[in-house]
């Protein structure tokens, strides 16, 4: 995995460039072309979003879940080096009306932490290899 190639649609989202700086910080060499690369790492699913989990008597949401789903693959270009995984990690907080802008920090912070859990698990998964 000198040179590697990621994959990904959407190259804006928080998880393929967390990914990018760790791998880039493992000593990774991160390419612009898969014809440069020695392998290609391909994410093929990368969502966020949040759902309810409770409400109160009145049906005002007062628990958040906040989920992190990828699903991501390893090729050298000859061999498949890691199937496609598929990965979700959760985190759920407690929702009160009267502090939205905290809340929606809170939320945020809730995310960088679920991405933070994704890329451990990917380097701890590739590193393996």
């Amino acid at each position: 995995m000198e040179r590697t190639y990621i994959a990904a649609d959407d190259r804006h989202s928080l998880f393929y460039r967390e990914l990018r700086v760790a791998l880039d910080s493992a000593g990774v060499d991160i390419v612009d072309s898969s014809i440069d690369a020695t392998a290609t790492l391909t994410i093929s699913y990368d969502e966020t979003d949040q759902r309810v989990l409770s409400v109160s008597a009145r049906n005002v949401p007062t628990e958040y879940e906040v989920y992190y789903t990828i699903a991501y693959s390893l090729d050298n270009g000859r061999d498949n080096l890691l199937e496609t995984q598929t990965l979700t990690v959760t985190r759920d907080y407690t929702y009160d009306s009267t502090l939205v802008l905290g809340k929606g920090r809170e939320q945020e912070l809730l995310r960088q932490a679920l991405v933070d859990d994704l890329v451990r698990i990917v380097l701890k998964q590739i590193s393996a290899i």
